[in-house]
């Protein structure tokens, strides 16, 4: 039986135990009595309807989850205890439980409550039923600068309040900045939160992000040159990750995007910035401003903290005191794909994985629980590649997509190899060497079905045939029969 050392269960007592903290100011301990607002309940994960796919990590899964009797809907983080473990995640994990706990703004996402079982965690989050951020970016192409500036007088406003609390975020991206249904947006993902010396947020002393604050975290496009050159991490590194989310709000790209992230890192570290024209002269001057080689003087890290950037020009018209009564730009919505589902409310027929709960989940059906071919506009945004997964970047093109992504082993005669699949929208689908980080294998092929088949021969293993040899793989998380109907769709597509 699987258990997380020093589960949630633990934290409860210690949270609820008189806490000793480091009061840095008066140097001497101090009590602090605290109780959870979000608590640990015990549900199952059959006590939930599970709907669409909102993202995958390395470790975790969000899922949109409807509660049975309540028919609250939750943005259902699903985190696999064997991984967390085996990979030293426990005090990030608790972190970001703990931390998300104590905040308590419009602009952070809500934390409601978690529980677990024998195999995961799980962390109920507020739904954002108006998506990323980086969706607003993809279907608009870029927004207007008006769009932008609300979004990022929002961004500015969450992040003035997350610094006061003495936090550092530490993956501001558009993928990680959530829209409400009516448009308001929510800062989520604290899995890289850093406290600082003297925060505000009670964390205990087997519940913190690293030893050293210079660690690196973050994903490439958006990592400070001060964090590449291995200086402790500031507020600035946030606000540099603020001047990147505004340029790819008014451009579509991020400013340092490259074909492999070691071409981004000479970009960021050579600060080679070149600005569209239609870039508006304060835009423009915001930017350069947040992407200012010396973290201390960006807006909001100096001295005048967070007034110097609410009073750029760029933000002139923004109303600060009333700013989350505005009404937000216009959402552009995700253009539906054919789909036998009345609503959004039913479970994804995507979402099936037989290592969720303590084995009373419904069975394989024999078709793997994946989704068929009509609807597999599901599967475009299955595995979008988060901090964990920024590494993978590297094998893609530029403006190349991921649909799918897992770690499977490559059955061979005499041994079997661990590579990571990934299947993209070129349509490619490559094999790499984890530990080299090189790629094994690449498959690029036409629409033509004769050029690749796969055949499922149980849940965890498939064959990919091409006129030129047949490769069998091993999927542990039972995902065979989603790797076909992935492959189908864009064949069929």
């Amino acid at each position: 039986m699987l258990a997380l050392v020093g589960g949630e269960g633990e934290m409860e007592q210690e949270f609820e135990a008189k806490l000793k903290i480091q009061n840095n100011s008066a140097n001497n301990q101090r009590s602090k009595s605290f109780a959870f607002r979000a608590p640990q309940e015990n549900f199952t994960i059959q006590d939930f309807e599970l709907g669409k796919i909102y993202g995958v990590g390395s470790y975790s899964k969000v899922v949109r989850a409807k509660k049975k009797d309540t028919a609250n809907v939750y943005a259902l983080k699903i985190m696999d205890k064997k991984f967390i473990t085996k990979e030293n995640k426990t005090a990030y994990v608790k972190l970001e439980r703990i931390v998300l706990d104590q905040l308590d703004h419009p602009g952070v996402i809500r934390l409601f409550f978690t529980f677990q079982d024998t195999f995961s965690l799980y962390m109920a989050l507020e739904s954002c039923e108006g998506g990323e951020l980086f969706d607003q970016i993809t279907r608009k192409g870029r927004l207007s600068e008006d769009e932008a500036r609300f979004y990022a007088a929002e961004v500015v406003d969450a992040l003035e309040y997350i610094h006061s609390m003495g936090l550092i975020h530490r993956d501001i991206k558009p993928e990680n900045l959530l829209l409400t249904s009516d448009g308001h947006i929510k800062i989520a993902d604290f899995g890289s939160v850093k406290p600082i010396q003297d925060s505000r947020i009670t964390v205990l002393p087997n519940a913190a992000s690293d030893d050293k604050a210079c660690t690196f975290v973050g994903t490439a496009a958006y990592v400070p040159p001060e964090v590449l050159n291995s200086s402790p991490a500031t507020f600035g590194n946030d606000l540099w990750a603020l001047g990147c989310t505004l340029y790819q709000m008014l451009s579509g790209t991020s400013p340092f995007k490259d074909a492999s992230e070691w071409l981004i890192f000479q970009r960021i570290i050579a600060r080679d910035i070149r600005f569209p024209n239609y870039f508006s002269n304060e835009a423009r001057d915001l930017i350069d401003q947040l992407l200012d080689t010396d973290p201390s003087r960006r807006p909001g890290a100096g001295p005048d903290g967070y007034a110097s950037l609410k009073n750029h020009p760029f933000f002139s018209g923004i109303n600060w005191e009333n700013l989350r009564s505005q009404t937000p730009p216009r959402l552009a919505m995700e253009p539906k794909a054919p789909s036998t589902h009345s609503s959004g409310d039913e479970q994804d027929p995507s979402w099936n994985p037989s290592h969720i709960g303590d084995g009373s989940v419904r069975p394989n059906d024999g078709n793997g629980g994946a989704a068929s071919t009509s609807e597999a506009g599901s599967v475009t945004r299955l595995a979008s590649i988060d901090s964990f997964d920024s590494k993978w970047k590297q094998f893609l093109d530029p403006g190349e997509s991921v649909l799918m992504i897992s770690m499977v082993k490559k059955l061979q005669k005499l041994t079997n190899k661990k590579v990571q699949l990934i299947l993209t929208n070129k349509p490619k689908l490559i094999y790499v060497d984890p530990s080299k980080l090189v790629i094994k294998g690449n498959i690029i092929w036409s629409d033509n079905p004769n050029d690749l088949s796969i055949q499922v021969t149980s849940p965890s293993l498939f064959k990919i045939c091409t006129p030129k040899k047949v490769m069998s793989f091993e999927d542990a998380k039972q995902r065979a029969q989603q790797w076909k109907k992935a492959i189908e769709a864009l064949q069929n597509r």
